[in-house]
């Protein structure tokens, strides 16, 4: 047996064209009814430097919020919570204030859905 067969036997070769499976998680659901047939939908970034908190106030329409950077503190109809980078929470459209509740730079994505006239 030649040197190449003996090994070409023992050794696992992957094939170029194998790419590992795409990775697809839930990271927040929620069913919305929608107060309008025609909705705007946003992405807006929202960056809070280090002690920074937003007056109380609210937006213009429910949806997720993603946080990319650092800690926010968020109450929102009487209840407050901590959110670090990768979580997910749900906005009502409560009143509510927003806290960097960290020593860095914090950030959010919201995804805003407003009903248009």
């Amino acid at each position: 047996m030649s040197l190449t067969a003996l090994f070409a036997g023992h050794m696992n070769t992957a094939s170029a064209e194998e790419k590992p499976a795409l990775g697809r998680t839930v990271l927040l659901e929620n069913k919305v009814e929608l107060p309008s047939k025609n909705i705007n939908a946003r992405t807006i970034r929202v960056t809070f430097p280090p002690a920074s908190k937003t007056p109380e106030h609210t937006h213009e329409g429910p949806g997720p919020r993603y946080v990319t950077k650092g800690r926010l503190k968020v109450t929102e109809g009487g209840k407050t919570h901590i959110y670090s980078a990768g979580d997910v929470f749900w906005e009502s459209g409560e009143l509510m204030s927003v806290e960097n509740a960290g020593k860095v730079p914090a950030e959010v994505i919201i995804f805003e859905m407003v009903p248009t006239e």
